[in-house]
């Protein structure tokens, strides 16, 4: 199988995400050294790390929740993002700092689709042995 075959166009999102970082670094940077060339290099690995462990989670969560049976409108599923949208807005403004929103927004997402996730499990069990008797 060839190179070509294996690579998805996911692949191609990271490697967009690797060098805007990497890029954006080496602009930053006020003179071109061996040293801020390997620190562009690391920000922009880390960067794509980061960009893979979000929206790599937050696409599993979606494809697992339409796996399940559940639809993208439903308001379970919808949950997570619209309490991750309101508070990261929230702590943005108040704070002035969009790295503390987005940090936020990130664990507001984590915590309610972990409630969600309980929540509905709880409920399925629930139905499941009342149907049973």
């Amino acid at each position: 199988m060839s190179l070509h075959e294996r690579l998805r166009p996911w692949h191609g999102v990271l490697l967009a995400v690797f060098l805007a970082g990497t890029a954006l670094m080496l602009w930053r940077a006020d003179a071109l050294t061996t040293r801020t060339a390997l620190s562009a290099v690391l920000s922009g690995l880390f960067g794509t790390v980061v960009f893979q462990f979000t929206v790599g989670n937050v696409w599993g969560y979606a494809v697992e929740y339409h796996n399940a049976g559940g639809q993208w409108t439903d308001w379970p599923f919808l949950l997570p993002f619209v309490a991750a949208a309101v508070s990261g807005v929230a702590v943005a403004v108040v704070t002035g700092s969009v790295a503390a929103g987005a940090w936020t927004a990130f664990w507001a997402f984590v915590v309610v689709a972990g409630l969600v996730a309980v929540g509905t499990w709880l409920v399925v069990g629930y139905r499941e042995t009342g149907a049973g008797q």
